[in-house]
């Protein structure tokens, strides 16, 4: 990466969308990339003193929410609307994370994701902006590539 070291923070607008079948992309913003772990709590017969005893339960995962401005195509659309039609078309992809350059630097895979909620249009006629779309991605699991 020119202009910048390994321990310089990396600047939180470059990345890139991959979604598995789709074309388009050009999101400004994503977020929901969280995991976490299920904490279970028990006692038995000789942690009667100590108190409670901790272990992992399940790993769970947040949903992905991608922001964009409005474009003239309907492919994500599309893909959304398969799902409120009953058929669940289930997709894998990344969030890239670039560097100054725009080269990967690396990458989040997540698994099993499906559209389950779309938001778009508030339109505003006191305040000038781009007409922003939303998609909410459910996913099963991610990893850090």
């Amino acid at each position: 990466m020119p202009n910048s070291r390994d321990f310089d923070h990396l600047f939180n607008g470059r990345f890139r969308v991959e979604i598995e079948g789709v074309t388009q992309g050009a999101f400004t913003a994503c977020d929901g990339l969280e995991a976490s772990v299920d904490v279970v709590r028990f006692a038995d017969g000789s942690d009667r003193l100590n108190g409670e005893r901790k272990r992992p339960g399940r790993a769970r995962y947040a949903n992905i929410v991608l922001r964009r401005g409005v474009v003239m195509t309907t492919e994500l659309w599309q893909w959304f609307k398969a799902v409120t039609d009953g058929r669940v078309e289930r997709k894998s992809g990344s969030i890239i994370v670039c560097g100054d350059d725009g080269e990967e630097l690396y990458r989040y895979n997540f698994f099993e994701g499906w559209p389950c909620r779309w938001k778009s249009l508030v339109l505003r006629t006191d305040e000038p902006g781009a007409l922003v779309e939303e998609l909410e991605i459910a996913i099963e699991k991610f990893e850090r590539g």
